[in-house]
């Protein structure tokens, strides 16, 4: 009998992202669902444990229109870059919680992967566009009912004054904000398992800070981990964005495979 515990951690795969009417529909998203479900079903007797993250926002977020506003009270468009200068020139002044907001734009380019984007409103809290690609979850619930063990869902960027585009920390923590920091019981959670596949939406942000998250700061899960290429796809134009961070893990060893080359032991 083979005993190898094997664990899915999906990330994101919600409405606002995977479907063409959602407020930041990512292109290929539908068909990564498409090839998740599957994935579950064709080996549901072999996959012992599904993690689903949660993108969660309220609607004054940091990186939400409302938040920001001009000299002449106009708040920025979607995709439009906020960089720390603008902000100390006034360019660009946030509304609320003015000073913590300065100090999170100049610590996010300060950490150097990202500056500060404005999306779309997106993933808030109680609405359609937060819940779960209806066929992702009834992937789930099938799953769940024939091995008689819930999905775990875990949600993250509740917390509005800082990005959470990875799963297990905050991009830049409050030491005042628990849910902000390192989640350890997820990294433990995930450490009891022989193989992690990792899959998701978006590619660019979401997958690929929680893959480079794991390199930081739980390289124990590394030679767990597999990334499922083919189950997750670009933010448009911005691809290159995670282009060092997949190229690292390649250094580091760590598997990559397609849905269909995919065989769960």
């Amino acid at each position: 009998m083979n005993n190898t515990k094997n664990a899915l951690l999906i990330i994101d795969t919600q409405y606002d992202f995977c479907h063409p009417n959602g407020a930041l529909f990512v292109p290929g998203a539908e068909q990564d669902v498409d090839r998740m479900a599957n994935l579950i079903r064709r080996y549901r007797d072999r996959i012992d444990h599904i993690v689903v993250t949660l993108d969660t926002h309220k609607l004054l977020d940091i990186a939400h229109p409302l938040f920001w506003h001009d000299e002449q009270g106009n708040h920025p468009h979607p995709f439009t870059r906020i960089t720390y200068a603008e902000v100390e020139a006034g360019k660009w002044m946030p509304r609320f919680a003015a000073e913590k907001a300065r100090q999170y734009v100049r610590d996010l380019e300060a950490d150097g992967q990202f500056e500060h984007y404005i999306w779309p409103e997106h993933c808030l809290i109680g609405s359609k566009g937060a819940a779960l690609h209806d066929t992702l979850l009834d992937a789930l619930k099938d799953w769940s009912r024939q091995r008689e063990v819930d999905y775990k869902a875990v949600q993250k960027g509740v917390h509005p004054l800082s990005e959470h585009f990875g799963i297990f920390r905050a991009q830049v923590p409050d030491p005042a904000v628990p849910e902000t920091q390192l989640n350890t019981d997820l990294i433990a959670d995930l450490e009891r398992f022989d193989t992690v596949y990792l899959m998701g939406e978006a590619k660019s942000h979401c997958v690929a800070n929680s893959l480079k998250q794991v390199m930081d700061f739980a390289p124990g899960l590394l030679p767990k981990l597999v990334v499922v290429s083919d189950c997750m796809s670009d933010v448009t134009g911005l691809g290159h964005l995670a282009d060092p961070i997949y190229a690292a893990a390649r250094e580091l060893k760590v598997r990559f495979t397609e849905s269909e080359r995919l065989l769960i032991d």
